[in-house]
């Protein structure tokens, strides 16, 4: 479900949240009960619901955290999602410094702890006892867990975002960072089971509330760190790897060109089609032109033209890791490479690359 959109990014309600949110109203209502005895059955079902609300639009304020230092920082986000778990604000690229990381993921605690702190200061200005003051303590409280909890230092919570932020400024390796915070992940996630299992063996009241959060919760945080180590190893970069070993020779031909000619010069090498007036008409796509040339192949070769688009265009000096995950990200198969003066330098092919990121692969290992 579509919410609204932040600078145009969608905000997203999945069905799960609600869910989630029936979860927390059911474990909460008797909760109400024994703080507020003096409250009827309707009271305690209606400030529970009310509570599950305020809950969601907390995760909401974090996750909002993240999402807008990011775009202030030029990192896209693809979309902001509420889900059983929580929220998740999908960034389209990853920051490509160690600050950049470090400010996105420290945006959602603050954002929490500040909501924490201004429900504390309302305290003041409730009656206490009563049901309104009951439900700003718990958003209190709850906001405060949420920021502590998401600084914890593992991936794929905030706080191993942090971690990977720091060892990747001290040894200039992001992997290394990622490591580091994957191993505080699993770290937080056998913490977690401790706490459930001594809560079991201490008899504690609420026991199986606490194993079942727990256990939902380190099983989140194992997932989320298997997917940043295997994202890690999608984005690496083979020491050694220059693109220009991977990227095809580039050859310039008018657009007008009859395409079965454009198709026999290419021969293996890219081919950039430019117009009349100098401006590029896009890289020649073989099997379109193939098609084309088979019915009629003196049409010009610009008809059998793959756009080109910022998205779709590498600077020779960029790091590999950026290419690496540019190529990933975008749904094209071959990219133009361009010097620093913006001149084609080659054309990289997206099964080119995988191939040698492969056998580079296959060659260290």
């Amino acid at each position: 479900m579509l919410l609204f959109r932040v600078d145009g990014v969608p905000v997203l309600l999945a069905p799960s949240w609600w869910i989630g949110s029936l979860i927390i109203v059911v474990l909460y209502q008797p909760l109400v009960g024994r703080l507020l005895p003096e409250a009827s059955a309707v009271m305690s079902w209606a400030l529970a619901a009310a509570f599950a609300l305020l809950l969601g639009l907390s995760v909401l304020a974090h996750e909002l955290g993240h999402c807008v230092v990011a775009l202030r920082l030029g990192i896209p986000v693809r979309r902001l999602r509420l889900f059983l778990l929580g929220g998740l604000s999908e960034v389209a690229r990853t920051p490509r410094k160690p600050g950049e990381e470090g400010l996105v993921a420290v945006a959602g605690p603050v954002v929490s702890v500040l909501l924490a702190v201004f429900c504390g200061l309302l305290l003041l200005a409730v009656p206490p006892g009563g049901p309104v003051w009951l439900l700003v303590a718990q958003c209190a409280v709850a906001n405060l867990a949420v920021g502590l909890f998401n600084l914890l230092p593992g991936l794929p919570l905030d706080g191993g975002r942090l971690l990977r932020a720091g060892v990747w400024a001290v040894t200039g390796t992001r992997t290394k960072g990622t490591k580091a915070a994957v191993f505080g992940g699993g770290l937080v996630s056998v913490g977690l089971l401790v706490w459930a299992l001594w809560g079991l063996a201490d008899g504690s009241e609420d026991r199986w509330l606490r194993l079942g959060v727990c256990v939902v919760t380190a099983w989140f945080v194992v997932l989320g760190a298997t997917s940043e180590v295997a994202a890690e190893g999608r984005r690496s970069w083979p020491e050694g790897l220059s693109v220009g070993e991977v990227m095809r020779p580039v050859l310039q031909l008018p657009a007008e060109s009859p395409v079965s000619a454009a198709l026999a010069a290419s021969a293996g090498r890219g081919v950039v089609l430019v117009r009349a007036d100098g401006v590029a008409a896009g890289l020649l796509d073989e099997a379109a032109a193939e098609r084309l040339a088979g019915g009629t192949p003196n049409a010009p070769a610009e008809l059998a033209a793959q756009p080109i688009r910022a998205e779709t265009v590498l600077l020779l000096s960029e790091p590999g890791e950026d290419i690496a995950e540019r190529v990933r990200e975008v749904p094209t198969w071959q990219f133009l490479v361009v010097d620093d003066e913006g001149k084609p330098a080659g054309v990289l092919h997206r099964e080119d690359l995988r191939a040698a990121l492969s056998a580079r692969g296959r060659r260290t290992a």
